[in-house]
């Protein structure tokens, strides 16, 4: 992992060195996340959350852009009937699984003229926080749980987007991220494999 980011790092500041223009920016925006893979049985839905952070635009020509961010992303899923994956519960209820990331996503954006581009890219994310709310509706009670321990601390994936330039200043994109890795923590034997897949709208500023 220390020698993948030092080398990281040496792509970054050579591409910073010879590129025409570097530009700092802030963006945030909405995510809608879910869970897929091998779930089980469960059959999640998905959740809405947030997202927020900083980019630096590395603009090498008019058509290509290396643009690295670091984003606080709320992400996770629901699950809408909680006997689909809990036997024997006769109580009718639901949970959100509460998942919160600093992501570093390292995007190549291609612009296919001066206004829109398209972009991809991949992704590594830190896992900050895990909760899981479970409410019993003939209770309307609401019981929340630390949950880190249940997933990975890491995730990689992999993002395909399109955004659009305003102005100089001011842009807007969609991306959506496929998660690459198994989040969940799980047994041997266990053939659980849970993936992240998050949609993300979002408006940024350059400075």
């Amino acid at each position: 992992m220390k020698k993948n980011i030092l080398v990281l790092v040496a792509v970054l500041v050579f591409g910073a060195s010879n590129a025409q223009e570097v530009k700092f920016g802030v963006k945030g925006g909405m995510n809608v996340s879910d869970f897929i893979g091998k779930t089980d049985g469960a059959d999640f839905k998905s959740r809405v959350g947030f997202n927020v952070g900083g980019f630096i635009a590395i603009k090498f020509s008019e058509q290509f852009t290396l643009q690295p961010e670091v984003l606080f992303s709320e992400q996770g899923a629901k699950l809408d009937n909680l006997e689909d994956v809990i036997v024997n519960l006769y109580e009718d209820g639901n949970a959100k699984f509460k998942l919160s990331y600093i992501n570093i996503p390292i995007m190549f954006k291609c612009y296919i003229d001066e206004k829109f581009n398209l972009e991809f890219g991949p992704q590594i994310g830190f896992l900050t926080s895990a909760k899981i709310a479970v409410k019993l509706n003939d209770y309307n009670q609401t019981v929340s749980k630390d949950a880190k321990d249940f997933f990975e601390s890491i995730d990689l994936g992999l993002n395909v987007g399109a955004g659009y330039d305003f102005t100089e200043h001011i842009s807007a994109g969609i991306r959506y991220n496929l998660g690459l890795s198994n989040i969940a923590k799980t047994e041997d034997g266990d053939p659980s494999k849970v993936r992240n897949s998050v949609f993300s709208l979002s408006a940024g500023y350059r400075f």
